[in-house]
This record gives structure tokens, C-alpha cells and sequence, in this order.
């Protein structure tokens, strides 16, 4: 985008929270700058290993030994991790060619292609676990052997609903654990000086109410921002909160929550 269209999305000039781990920011930074938005950091996840990384790397031995037909990766976070314990094992994403992969949407897709060498072969066209699982049961003979690395606090309804005719073994590939650094989040919002959070999922929610609260804010007073979530489960987590949903993305990926963002802004 150029700086004159830049100038004209109705972003120019918008101070917009980023919450996602530091280590993904980027994207949506560049995205929002694009617009003439500022990006404010202020990462309230981060992504940790799990504290026994045992059970992840025996699947992977497996995995590499032909014992699974397909991989199913259900975020850019579960793709990171893999690349790093199949390094320590002295593997690569080329040991695991002989799986068919499954990703939740395209830019988990594209982070195994360039993390791992690996294509999706199938990726549903709602970015949501439901969506992933449906299709899956839907496609896959009976029997099929599913490996799924997930978050150690995954909702479990993918691997229930690939339970049913699938042989689906789940393990906990990574751990989500409070972000830190950024902008004093808690003084912008009382000077008004911010106008949109952004919330890329339901982790990014729960721990910008903790950490908001243990640095002094008060849970109040994120309604003077517009919260924009991604997706509709990030909205429920809102709202479970206690919170209005200002924006939530028709479609479920970075760029879609920044069009979403720019139509709030068109009429608010």
C-alpha cells in the first residue's frame, strides 16, 4: 500500500495494541503500519516448550519411522516447536514426507511449508478447529493413524471428534505462558490513548486481563478501546470475560481482522 492509500484507510493515525507473542508480531505490525496505523506492543502470551518434552519427542520418532498417516497442525506455534524438538533429535520436517498434513488454515499452512518442507494437503475453509475435525472424519478412511500436537490447554474437541473413526493421538507440543515488555498498557488506556486491541486468540484475551490487572489497569477499562478478535471462539473467551466485542473478523486470518478493523473505523 502506498503512503497516499495509506492515508486514506480509515487506520491512519489509529494506535492499535498488539497482543500476540513477540515472536509473531511482526506480521500484523507490518499489516497495521501499512495503513498508517502505530502498532503498540504489548504481548501478553509467549511460547514455551512443554516442561517434559518426552512424550512429543517419542511421537516424532514414531512419526519419522512411518507409524502415523497423517499430521494435523492446528497453529504457527505447534509448527515452531515441531522444527525445534525435531532438530534436537537431529531430524528434520523431511523425515516426516511420508504424512499427509492438515493444517487449520493458511497461515499455519504456510509455516510448514517453510519451516518444516511440508505441504498441506488439506485445510478447511472456516479457520476453525470444528471445521478441521469435520473434514478430516469426513475425508479420511477409518483407522487412519492422526498425530495432533497441540497446546497443553487445546479445547478437546478436535481430538474427540477425530476420535470418532480416527486413531488420533494427541500430545501437548507447547505451552502458552504470560508475555512481558511492551507499552505501559495501563496508563495509555487511562489517558484514552489507545483505539483498538487487537486479540488473535483465546489465550491473547485471558492473559491481557491478567496482566493488565496485575500491572495496576483495571479490567474496566478496555471499553475505551475496540477489542477486535479474530475468530469466534476468541469472541466467546471475550465475553466470558465480561467484555464487549468490538470487532470480530469474517474471516479468521491477520489480514481479515485488519479489513474488520478498517469497516469499524469507516462508521465509529
Amino acid at each position: 500500500m502506498t503512503v497516499a492509500s495509506a492515508s486514506r484507510s480509515t487506520l491512519h493515525g489509529k494506535r492499535i495494541v498488539v497482543t500476540r507473542a513477540a515472536h509473531q508480531a511482526g506480521e500484523l505490525d507490518a499489516l497495521l503500519r501499512d495503513r498508517g496505523a502505530t502498532p503498540l506492543a504489548y504481548p501478553c502470551i509467549a511460547i514455551a516448550a512443554p516442561e517434559d518434552a518426552g512424550p512429543l519427542d517419542a511421537t516424532l520418532r514414531d512419526a519419522a519411522r512411518g507409524e502415523y498417516d497423517w499430521l494435523v497442525l492446528t497453529s504457527q506455534n505447534t509448527v515452531a516447536i515441531l522444527a525445534e524438538r525435531l532438530a534436537a533429535l537431529g531430524l528434520s520436517g523431511a523425515h516426516l514426507r511420508g504424512l499427509a498434513v492438515a493444517a487449520v488454515g493458511p497461515a499455519t499452512a504456510e509455516a510448514a511449508s517453510q519451516l518444516l518442507g511440508l505441504d498441506a494437503a488439506l485445510a478447511p475453509d472456516e479457520h476453525v478447529a470444528e471445521a478441521l475435525a469435520a473434514e478430516l472424519v469426513e475425508r479420511l478412511p477409518a483407522g487412519q493413524r492422526v498425530l495432533l500436537p497441540q497446546a497443553e490447554i487445546a479445547r478437546p474437541v478436535l481430538a474427540e471428534q477425530l476420535a470418532a473413526g480416527l486413531q488420533v493421538t494427541p500430545v501437548v507440543a507447547y505451552r502458552t505462558v504470560a508475555g512481558r515488555g511492551g507499552v505501559d498498557l495501563a496508563d495509555l488506556l487511562a489517558r484514552h490513548e489507545v483505539d483498538a486491541i487487537t486479540l488473535t486468540s483465546s489465550s491473547t484475551a485471558r492473559y491481557l486481563v491478567e496482566r493488565l490487572e496485575r500491572e495496576g489497569g483495571r479490567r474496566a477499562d478496555l471499553a475505551g478501546g475496540c477489542l477486535a478478535c479474530i475468530g469466534p471462539e476468541t469472541a466467546a473467551t471475550v465475553r466470558r470475560l465480561g467484555l464487549q466485542v468490538g470487532v470480530m473478523a469474517k474471516e479468521y486470518t491477520l489480514a481479515g481482522l485488519v479489513a474488520a478493523l478498517e469497516a469499524y473505523f469507516a462508521v465509529n
